[in-house]
């Protein structure tokens, strides 16, 4: 279990997007119409690594205030000023918030098992573009998919989770012509 002092606090109870995978870059300068319309009114935004770039970080700070963690393609300037783990309390819950790229070779779900299952209540993770929601021993797996990358799932993705006096976890997914390509 982390220490206490590691946990930054907040008050439930409160709407928390969820977002990972952005990876906005120079090619494109702008959020997903959907992804921003969903994250209206939310009190906070937990970004699980791969914002690419700082100017990403700036438009979802445009939405709401966003507590961020390293991804693997993250520019050297978000590389500084990110951790690779972050935990959060919200009310009487805990969180914790990593990408998932850097645990001895396993994959994200199994990363964020390792690292976080047992610890905390909710374990946040990005890196894999696969949405995820469900409960393992006691703790909600959630893996918010990409709203700009869906590589191989049916349609993009975000989350929405709401804590007060139980947890409310919400995957929501999308259709997007502005779609990236690859190159």
């Amino acid at each position: 279990m982390p220490a206490p002092d590691q946990f930054e606090t907040f008050a439930a109870p409160i709407v928390v997007g969820v977002v990972s995978d952005t990876h906005i870059t120079a090619r494109r300068r702008a959020l997903p119409a959907p992804l921003v319309e969903g994250l209206r009114g939310v009190d906070l935004i937990l970004h699980a690594g791969d914002l690419t770039s700082a100017h990403a970080l700036a438009l979802l700070e445009a939405i709401a205030p966003v507590r961020a963690v390293i991804g693997n393609n993250d520019e050297p300037e978000l590389r500084l000023r990110l951790p690779r783990i972050r935990y959060f309390r919200f009310g009487g819950f805990t969180v914790g918030l990593m990408h998932g790229h850097d645990v001895d070779h396993l994959s994200a779900r199994q990363a964020a098992g390792r690292t976080l299952v047992g610890r905390v209540d909710v374990a946040i993770f990005g890196h894999s573009h696969q949405p995820l929601c469900e409960w393992r021993d006691g703790t909600l797996l959630f893996n918010p998919g990409s709203p700009t990358a869906k590589r191989w799932q049916p349609r993009f993705s975000y989350g929405i989770i709401r804590f007060a006096d139980v947890i409310e976890p919400e995957l929501r997914f999308f259709d997007w012509r502005g779609a990236m390509r690859r190159a």
